[in-house]
């Protein structure tokens, strides 16, 4: 199986390239800088959550079409065999289970927080839906000014086309899975 940065890699510039786009009208329309696109090409960079987002949303793709690996008929994965995104030094740990491409709609990520870590996401494209559940822990999901508390085996269903964010309201590993339905 290939690192995350390498599928990353391969499809920022593969997808860069149908859409025929120059490293720099990307970083224009990402606001991300022109080395650091040329840098995650070449399987060099480790970009950060929001910078995969940031990109994603400069090429007008789903999240998960840069994060898809080539699929077969089945697939079984173990969270083992997956190289996470990771942020803040391992406080946040996002597995793509089963990224989406432009025939599968949806994504699937099994997220690991660390006690008194969250995050803002960015917008996402728009008529995403985000679908959330919580195993472990309890999450504090702010969606635009309403903020909601979930706490194991609850779940939540929203218009992820908004500022949302993330944090992990309590003393322990809060571990939920987030799907992505991207229309």
């Amino acid at each position: 199986m290939d690192t995350i940065n390498l599928i990353v890699s391969r499809n920022i510039k593969r997808i860069r390239q149908e859409k025929d786009l120059s490293l720099e009208e990307l970083s224009k329309l990402s606001g991300v800088s022109k080395s650091m696109l040329a840098q995650i090409e070449r399987g060099n960079g480790n970009p950060s959550l929001s910078t995969l987002w940031k990109v994603a949303n400069g090429m007008m793709v789903p999240f998960n079409s840069l994060v898809s690996q080539p699929r077969a008929p089945y697939e079984v994965v173990r969270l083992s065999d997956i190289d996470p995104i990771i942020e803040e030094n391992t406080k946040l740990k996002n597995y793509v289970v089963f990224p989406g491409d432009e025939n599968q709609k949806f994504s699937v990520y099994y997220i690991e927080v660390q006690p008194g870590y969250g995050w803002d996401s960015d917008m996402h494209m728009r008529g995403t839906i985000e679908f959330v559940t919580v195993f472990y822990g309890k999450l504090q999901l702010k969606i635009g000014e309403d903020i909601f508390y979930l706490g194991c085996g609850e779940s939540i269903r929203f218009k992820a086309d908004s500022r949302h964010s993330y944090y992990n309201a309590s003393n322990e590993t809060l571990i939920f899975h987030n799907i992505l339905f991207n229309p």
